[in-house]
């Protein structure tokens, strides 16, 4: 009977062994169909989270286009980028300020005065618009300015007459810079490329600059002839050689002839000196006011579709100057 008793308890004992271990393997194949299952929810909440970001980013980049102007909406840009342009940095030139010219893209974006402040190793200018078309400014291209925060964008100020300036950095004179210019009626970016003239600047602005005058050469009053190359512009443009050259009261002028009928004005320190010939090539005669170096000027062609002033250099080689027979 005892053992009869025993081998119940045993055959219990077994049973409930075993349910123990067959419930053992279904939570374990629980714990690793719910682990299986929270591994899918986490990679499908991943892949609707970069989803979603992506959307997002496409939404952004949607909205900058919507807020530039295309080239459609532009009118046909100028270049004003020559390839023999040389940046001039703030640490070649004397700290002052300086009346200088600022060549744009666009017929759209005039710029009608600007001073050139040098100070501290660095540069800033204030630009006087010709027109109010403009709300702000930012110094770069304009998908670059829609991505921009406002405080970063330049605000426009009026000057006593009324007209709007913008005060901006400038990091190099004689090369191409990125400005963006925010339409009023359009409500869009509108990108330009500036170019601040250093052949602008007055000629004592530069330090690396010697003027060597007809004084300084002792020329003495009369006619000569003299060698003389253009510098600058698009490297197409050259100018007759030797050229006329008259000293008069210790002062000296020089008749300038292109290689072109189409200029109709020249530009030496801001005074300007119209042609001196109606046939043929175009003529100036303009003060020479350095010789044995790079005399800037600024010459006005009419050969484009509108006038264009173009920056040049003349160089007056004293060493070939001669009396003229």
């Amino acid at each position: 009977m005892k053992n009869r008793r025993n081998r119940i308890i045993a055959a219990l004992a077994l049973a409930l062994s075993g349910s123990m271990a067959m419930t053992g393997f279904a939570q374990e194949a629980q714990t690793e169909a719910a682990v299986e299952a929270q591994a899918a929810e986490n990679e499908s909440e991943k892949a609707a989270e970069t989803e979603l970001a992506e959307a997002q980013s496409e939404k952004a980049q949607a909205d900058v286009s919507d807020q530039v102007a295309t080239k459609d909406e532009m009118a046909t840009p100028q270049d004003v980028v020559s390839e023999d342009m040389e940046p001039v940095y703030a640490d070649s030139i004397k700290e002052g300020t300086y009346s200088i010219e600022v060549l744009s893209s666009s017929s759209m974006f005039r710029i009608i005065d600007c001073q050139l402040t040098v100070a501290g190793g660095e540069m800033t200018a204030v630009m006087t618009m010709n027109g109010d078309g403009y709300l702000k400014l930012f110094m770069g291209t304009g998908e670059e300015a829609a991505a921009a925060g406002e405080d970063e964008c330049i605000p426009f100020e009026l000057n006593d007459d009324g007209k709007q300036t913008y005060e901006v950095p400038v990091e190099a004179l004689d090369m191409g810079v990125d400005c963006a210019a925010f339409s009023k009626k359009k409500e869009k970016w509108y990108d330009r490329v500036l170019v601040f003239s250093a052949a602008s600047l007055p000629q004592d602005a530069r330090l690396d600059t010697e003027i060597v005058t007809a004084q300084d050469l002792g020329l003495e009053d009369g006619a000569y002839t003299i060698e003389v190359t253009l510098g600058g512009g698009s490297g197409k443009a050259a100018v007759e050689s030797p050229a006329e050259l008259t000293v008069a009261d210790g002062a000296a002028t020089a008749v300038i002839v292109f290689s072109s009928p189409n200029y109709d004005y020249v530009l030496v320190d801001g005074e300007k000196y119209t042609t001196v010939n109606t046939e043929g090539n175009s003529a100036f005669e303009i003060p020479v006011t350095m010789f044995d170096g790079e005399m800037p000027i600024t010459a006005d062609t009419i050969a484009m579709s509108t006038p264009h002033e173009i920056e040049y250099t003349l160089h007056f080689d004293s060493a070939t100057a001669k009396k003229a027979q």
